[in-house]
């Protein structure tokens, strides 16, 4: 039997290990003066490395941060502090007070791409027609559902001057500068040598930039701080450093990154334990007394994230019954559930938790009282001999997702108490991630009355307006369960066309407050964001965010 038919004879998780393995020892020579750091992901899949990243936003965080800028970037180096915008490829940015609508960016002198091709107001205006302009030569369909969701008012972007772009807006939108830490600057010249190479034979101007795509992900140009240079897909990225890095306080310290793809819990804790890798995402929870015990470090800390059910209001949904919706909310035990996950969650009682400027009053209390919730569900007309049927679609594993089958197991028993007969419909992550924007009705949801996607939570739009605008209802973002309310919606548009931060925060605690009350999720659980590392990896800031820089880090 061959080398290749013996692997593929095996399950994956033993592929892996003995690629992995393979990979250690057929690289180890040329890497040995190398420092490398190894990182096993929970996504199945590479992130696409074309300058959108998908596979959530594990995808943002391995494969658009890394190789990639924007306008404006997460600031990560404070692990006490909360996660703030600031600025990037931008070096200010302001709304016009005379119109709205309208921003104006002066952006960052004397950057390059990878390639050395220089970064300006040109590249600005083509990265934003990448996403939004159908008739341009770079226009790539397969990046609009990971950026154009979440920067839903963007309309136009014109160049003033090499070092100044305007971008404008639909609408008054004062999350616009949060909104564009999703755009990520590719190289536009690298990619037209990657369209001039397409054979003159592809005459389709939809296939030639599909092609062009496909061979700049294979070989790819942005401006981060780190460049590809290896790739398998299924397999592997390789990143190498990049030492003319525009930001010399990022300037990585370490060789090469190794992204390796491994989406079961178990796998990842194998690999860490036996020395293939380094790092790992979401370790098993009974691993950890044994993970900290072999001398690594476990790095935790609250995450603005949500991990819910969030629930279809369509007509055949039960959960367009208020009643039904409020109930599971206090069927579930969030304390045994934590003790469950190994205490590597913190419980949620709506999006935003007590002390934050954006919780407000709501009058539903979320907490565990079996008794309400059977009164609820027996006045919605539900009883333990007619339990009510629902179908909620899953992911065994994702960015973010931490430990979704066990989850979701519980969840299933627990809501038995209260007369739920749950069922699951369990897809690939990407699939999921990707039918999330298409909503309830989409073919792709299989009948679901709940999808279960986590989500980030850390400014407004992300938080909340994607899930409860009217104007977010699918294809346009994340309103996947098409939840609408006049209520609602009168007070995002408040938020939205607020441009004084405190009287946004009222505006926004308000927000929060009706949608505990509504209660279109079924509020679980925010995530800690659980990594094990080897002690060898250093200078490690895990901050209050969803992301983390690797660039600041080093290897002994």
């Amino acid at each position: 039997m061959t080398t290749h038919s013996l692997l593929a004879a095996l399950p994956r998780p033993s592929r892996f290990l003995l690629a992995a393995t393979a990979l250690s020892l057929a690289c180890g020579a040329a890497l040995a003066q190398e420092k490398t750091l190894r990182i096993a992901m929970t996504a199945g899949d590479i992130p696409r490395t074309s300058g959108q990243p998908d596979q959530g936003f594990e995808g943002n965080r391995f494969t658009g941060i890394p190789m990639y800028d924007g306008l404006t970037q997460w600031d990560l180096s404070s692990a006490t502090k909360s996660s703030v915008v600031i600025p990037d490829l931008a070096v200010s940015g302001a709304v016009d007070e005379k119109d709205k609508t309208k921003w104006i960016f002066k952006l960052r002198p004397g950057v390059k791409f990878h390639d050395g091709s220089a970064f300006n107001a040109d590249a600005v205006v083509w990265n934003v027609n990448k996403v939004l302009d159908k008739e341009a030569a770079q226009f790539d369909p397969a990046q609009i559902g990971v950026t154009a969701s979440r920067m839903p008012t963007l309309r136009t972007a014109r160049k003033v001057d090499d070092l100044t772009v305007e971008l404008v807006t639909s609408e008054p939108d004062s999350f616009l500068p949060i909104n564009l830490t999703n755009l990520f600057m590719a190289s536009p010249t690298h990619w037209a040598k990657k369209l001039a190479a397409v054979p003159a034979s592809v005459t389709d101007k939809a296939e030639r930039s599909k092609q062009a795509w496909a061979a700049f992900a294979a070989d790819s140009s942005g401006t981060g701080p780190f460049k590809q240079d290896k790739f398998v897909a299924r397999e592997r990225l390789e990143m190498v450093k990049n030492p003319e890095y525009w930001d010399a306080k990022r300037r990585p310290k370490i060789d090469r990154v190794v992204l390796l793809p491994l989406p079961e819990a178990s796998s990842r804790t194998a690999a860490l334990m036996s020395g293939q890798v380094d790092w790992i995402e979401a370790p098993s929870p009974d691993a950890l007394d044994t993970i900290k015990g072999r001398g690594f470090k476990l790095y935790q800390n609250l995450q603005p994230h949500i991990w819910p059910w969030q629930f279809s209001l369509l007509p055949d949904s039960p959960f367009k019954d208020k009643k039904v919706r409020q109930a599971a909310n206090l069927c579930l035990n969030r304390t045994a559930l934590k003790e469950l996950l190994g205490g590597l969650m913190v419980e949620a009682t709506g999006i935003a938790e007590s002390g934050d400027p954006w919780r407000g009053n709501p009058t539903f209390q979320i907490k565990y009282d079996v008794p309400a919730a059977q009164k609820l569900m027996t006045e919605a007309g539900y009883s333990a001999a007619k339990p009510v049927k629902v179908k909620v679609q899953t992911s065994a594993s994702g960015s973010g997702q931490m430990q979704p089958l066990p989850m979701n197991e519980y969840i299933q028993q627990s809501l038995k108490d209260c007369y739920f007969d749950v069922q699951f419909d369990v897809v690939e992550w990407n699939t999921l991630f990707s039918s999330w924007r298409l909503g309830a009705k989409d073919p792709g949801a299989h009948g679901a009355h709940a999808t279960n996607v986590s989500a980030a939570t850390m400014d407004p739009f992300f938080a909340m307006v994607r899930f409860v605008s009217t104007k977010a209802q699918p294809p346009v973002s994340n309103n996947w369960g098409y939840y609408s309310d006049p209520t609602t919606d009168a007070i995002v548009e408040k938020a939205r066309t607020t441009f004084d931060e405190k009287q946004r925060d009222i505006a926004l605690a308000q927000l929060q407050a009706r949608i505990v009350d509504e209660a279109p999720f079924l509020f679980v659980a925010h995530d800690v964001g659980p990594r094990a590392m080897s002690a060898k990896v250093k200078g490690v800031v895990q901050p209050k965010s969803w992301f983390i820089d690797i660039a600041t880090m080093s290897m002994d």
